[in-house]
This record gives structure tokens, C-alpha cells and sequence, in this order.
């Protein structure tokens, strides 16, 4: 397996709150986590980056090179309960960070299964035979009205709110989470993404990259198009290949 990833300041911000990070576990097996902090100049930024490092610690200490199903869904859940606490703990204890939080989705790739948690408007994605889809689905005000059929996709992406999410990592004590896991074959790629990335270019284009250019090239060239048309926010892509 190899990785692809990149995040980037964009056009637009002052400060980068995305915060990633990913790791192979011996030859078959990996984690991946992106995080896409709220609340503020410098507490969505502090949000995100303690969010992924708690689950990169929870992750280096209980993920073993061979686990089972059991103990990776488990472990998934668990991270994520106590990046949760770790956030929401902090915002407490200083007025300033006080209301920040993160999105969060994270995986884990193990024994051909993609395990995927996820809160929050940060996505994953699937490549398999050259077919795009994504994985996860927004938890955000816009997808709430594209599901009751108050609003076209086409309209949900020029909506004025389609940044206002509606599950947030550190923002109160509890934590709803999403969960799915689905089986991965060689030649797959698997991308996690924030949504300056995916409110800047669309899936086929995304796709395009995908499947022309060299795989250690893609995560650079992602941010590439994301800032030519635009770089309204951070931007961050980390894939691996199977």
C-alpha cells in the first residue's frame, strides 16, 4: 500500500485547520484520519489537531498488525469517543476555545475490509475499476434537505448554507458516529478529504485525476485544482492505494 496526501492553507484563510495524518501497519494493513476543525481562527485549529492526535495515539497503541474485525470496530468507536472528550474537555477549560470542535473520518484498512467512522461534512471515497463513489454521507443542514427532497443535489451545492454541518467532534459530551466497513481489492484507491477539496471540484474531476495521473501525484495535483478554482478553504486529501 502507498499513501497520497497533501493539505493546504487555500486562497482564502488565514490559518490551516485541517489537521491529517496516516500510517502503514506492516504490508496490509493502514489507518487514515482527517479532521476538519470549527469554531474560530485559532480553536478550530487547535480542535483538529487535538483530535488527530489522540486517534493517531489510540490507534499506534491498541491497533496490532493482525487484528480482528471485533477489535478494529471497537477500537474505531473508542478513538473517536475519546477524541471527543479530549476536544470538548479543552474547549472547556479555556474561554476562548470554548464551542470548537472538528469533523472527523477515519480508517482503517485491514485483511482486504475498509473500516470507516466518520462526523461531521469530511468525506471518503472509493475508487474500485475505475468507478468514483463516495462512502460517507454529510451530516449537514444541505444534506438533510437533499434527503427529504427539499433540495436538488445541483441546488445543494450553490446553497448558502452547505457549510453549516450538523455533527461535530468536541462540541458537546456525547458523540453520534457513523459507521460502515466495506471489502477492498488490489488496484482500489481509498481517499479521505475535507470539503475545501470537494466544494471546489466535483467528483469527475476528482475521478480524472485518479485515473491520469501517477498515484504519488494525485494528492498534489487535487489541491492544485482545488485552489485554481478557487481555494475557498482548507484542503486536505489523503489517499491510499491498494
Amino acid at each position: 500500500m502507498t499513501f497520497s496526501a497533501k493539505t493546504d492553507i487555500g486562497q482564502k484563510r488565514k490559518i490551516n485547520q485541517d489537521s491529517f495524518n496516516c500510517k502503514a501497519i506492516g504490508n496490509s494493513a493502514a489507518w487514515m484520519v482527517v479532521c476538519d476543525g470549527m469554531g474560530g481562527m485559532a480553536a478550530g485549529n487547535v480542535a483538529s489537531d487535538i483530535a488527530v492526535k489522540c486517534l493517531t495515539r489510540c490507534f499506534e497503541e491498541n491497533l496490532p498488525k493482525k487484528a480482528s474485525p471485533e477489535l478494529i470496530r471497537s477500537l474505531l468507536k473508542s478513538s473517536i469517543l475519546s477524541a471527543n472528550a479530549a476536544v470538548f474537555a479543552k474547549a472547556n477549560e479555556n474561554e476562548e476555545l470554548n464551542g470548537m470542535g472538528t469533523t472527523v473520518v477515519a480508517a482503517i484498512i485491514a485483511s482486504g475490509v475498509c473500516y470507516v467512522a466518520h462526523a461531521g461534512d469530511s468525506r471518503l471515497y472509493r475508487m474500485h475499476k475505475g468507478v468514483l463513489s463516495q462512502v460517507t454521507t454529510d451530516h449537514s443542514i444541505v444534506q438533510t434537505m437533499v434527503d427529504s427532497g427539499q433540495l436538488t443535489e445541483e441546488q445543494a451545492k450553490i446553497h448558502p448554507n452547505k457549510n453549516i454541518i450538523t455533527r461535530a467532534l468536541g462540541v458537546h459530551e456525547d458523540i453520534e458516529i457513523d459507521y460502515t466497513e466495506f471489502n477492498i481489492f488490489e488496484g482500489d484507491i481509498i481517499f479521505l478529504c475535507t470539503d475545501g477539496l470537494t466544494n471546489c471540484v466535483d467528483d469527475e474531476k476528482i475521478a480524472q485525476v485518479l485515473l491520469k495521473e501517477e498515484f504519488s501525484d494525485t494528492a498534489q495535483k487535487c489541491v492544485e485544482l482545488a485552489n485554481e478554482n478557487g481555494g475557498n478553504d482548507n484542503i486536505t486529501f489523503v489517499a491510499v492505494k491498494i
